[in-house]
């Protein structure tokens, strides 16, 4: 139902951070239109291929204290969990350098968990409330999710994330090998430790998640265009509609959640939102002879390992490259790789399996947040970009943001941490 105050809204991109903005938006009682050239969850999304970890625990960013140090041997190793294609590096090297400041002692990592705890609390309940509206609710499920290590030592390095989890109000669980072995017995006897994320859940096949979502807004009465957004028409302030290779689409705000497609329309906005692309990659191993009741995180691997409808999923990496540049499949195989070594009773049967790969471009920003607020040049572009690889946490939370500004409500936490206008200091 909409009201004599709605408003004509545009959503721009249907990843997940998109879809959940624009529920909250039609659940505030404002008209929807979905902006997209592709179907939502197909496999160009970045929210199709990952681990569709749901993960409250998320609060530390990538660059934590002494990356500095290790920066060159880990860009420098072709096989490492995080690399750069060189020929990209000029590009890249003021935003690497962002990055790595923004962790380069443990006072910043605290703020920003500060800052990333909102976006994560409850997302399992919010994600489990899409679902039953979508009627699609196996597709979420709150297992916990499970990081593995080959002993306490391992587990101790990191005490520091697990302690600033333990202060932010995280329950997690230590998990002996004992334990471990019954919990995960296909897993290979040189993980002997574990901690287990409580309270966390996955989506077990992503992309169909997000086609549900997607027909959920069309019952509801969105309105989709299928075409991409191509610029902004603002006159004197004021939003007129956004520009498609299919015409313009009048509106009175529009949400810019695009993906890496987001930094050209906030620029059109007045903002310059400095995103890379962290190229992620997974492989998936069809009928891989067991599921697994929780996600997994192998320490020595640093991806998500989950069951999905379609097989044993490994999903993670990180390369930063042009968005344009033609995938490394050699990523990929270092997750099969990483396969066959957590679960040698399996790697037999894993050869044998016509393995399907993908890559997908997540936007990421260099500090560890997104950006979600009024756009500078025209308050009536909202942005809601820039959640890397933890937008599938992050949706639920960033949409009520999102909503409650567009209404002109209290927000439901302080989104000054999230504009874009940082990154003029």
């Amino acid at each position: 139902m909409t009201s004599a105050s709605a408003l004509n809204v545009a959503v721009i991109g249907a990843g997940i951070v998109g879809l959940c903005a624009a529920l909250e938006i039609q659940r505030a009682g404002h008209a929807v239109t979905l902006i997209e050239p592709d179907e939502p969850g197909g496999r160009q999304a970045a929210s199709y291929g990952n681990a569709g970890w749901i993960n409250p625990g998320a609060l530390p960013p990538i660059a934590l204290p002494g990356l500095w140090r290790k920066a060159p041997r880990l860009l420098l190793d072709p096989r490492g969990p995080f690399t750069v294609r060189w020929r990209d590096f000029p590009g890249l090297a003021p935003w690497l350098a962002r990055f790595i400041a923004s962790g380069r002692d443990w006072d910043r990592v605290e703020i920003c968990a500060r800052h990333r705890l909102p976006l994560c609390v409850d997302t399992v309940d919010s994600h489990l409330a899409y679902a039953r509206e979508a009627q699609v609710e196996p597709l979420v499920r709150r297992a916990g999710l499970i990081y593995v290590y080959p002993d306490r030592a391992a587990y101790d390095a990191e005490a520091r994330v697990w302690a600033l989890r333990r202060k932010h109000g995280v329950r997690f669980s230590e998990i002996e090998e004992n334990e471990l072995r019954r919990l995960v017995p296909s897993l290979s006897p040189r993980y002997r430790f574990a901690a287990r994320l409580d309270d966390a859940g996955q989506v077990v096949d992503p992309g169909a998640y997000c086609a549900a979502l997607a027909r959920l807004l069309a019952r509801r009465g969105a309105r989709r265009v299928v075409s991409a957004a191509r610029g902004l028409d603002i006159a004197q302030g004021r939003l007129r509609a956004v520009l498609c290779e299919s015409g313009a689409i009048a509106c009175e705000r529009a949400v810019i959640a695009a993906g890496m497609g987001s930094g050209a329309l906030a620029a059109a906005a007045g903002d310059r939102a400095p995103l890379a692309a962290e190229r992620g990659y997974h492989v998936v191993i069809p009928d891989p002879g067991f599921s697994l009741d929780a996600g997994l995180m192998p320490s020595d691997g640093q991806m998500g390992v989950v069951s999905t409808p379609q097989g044993l999923r490994l999903a993670g990496q990180v390369e930063l490259a042009a968005v344009a540049a033609a995938p490394d499949w050699a990523r990929a195989e270092i997750l099969f790789d990483c396969a066959r070594r957590m679960f040698p009773d399996h790697a037999a049967r894993f050869d044998a399996a016509r393995l399907d790969r993908w890559m997908g471009c997540r936007p990421s920003t260099p500090d560890g947040l997104p950006c979600i607020g009024p756009a500078s040049g025209c308050g009536d572009v909202i942005h809601a970009f820039g959640h890397a690889h933890t937008g599938m946490a992050q949706a639920p939370a960033t949409a009520r943001l999102v909503a409650s500004i567009i209404s002109g409500h209290a927000p439901p936490f302080d989104p000054s941490p999230y504009s874009v206008r940082r990154f003029r200091r």
